[in-house]
């Protein structure tokens, strides 16, 4: 399980989306958002990191673009 910041998260609903959209990526085995302390947390093969990762990032950007995943 990793813990992220996600910097500039300002909206309650597209935490939702990115939570919901993330869970769907192959490879992840469960993510959490949490809106509060703009934190996500996720379990997902260390193997595929980087381009789980990379996957995550289009989805933020997709949904939040002013919001950065700090690894």
């Amino acid at each position: 399980m990793k813990k992220f910041n996600l910097k500039n998260l300002d909206c309650a609903n597209c935490a939702a989306k990115i939570e919901e959209n993330v869970a769907k990526i192959d490879g992840v085995n469960s993510v959490s958002v949490n809106f509060l302390t703009t934190t996500m947390k996720i379990d997902f093969d260390e193997n595929r990191s980087d381009e789980i990762i990379e996957n995550i990032r289009k989805i933020i950007k997709k949904f939040e673009p002013d919001t950065v995943l700090e690894v």
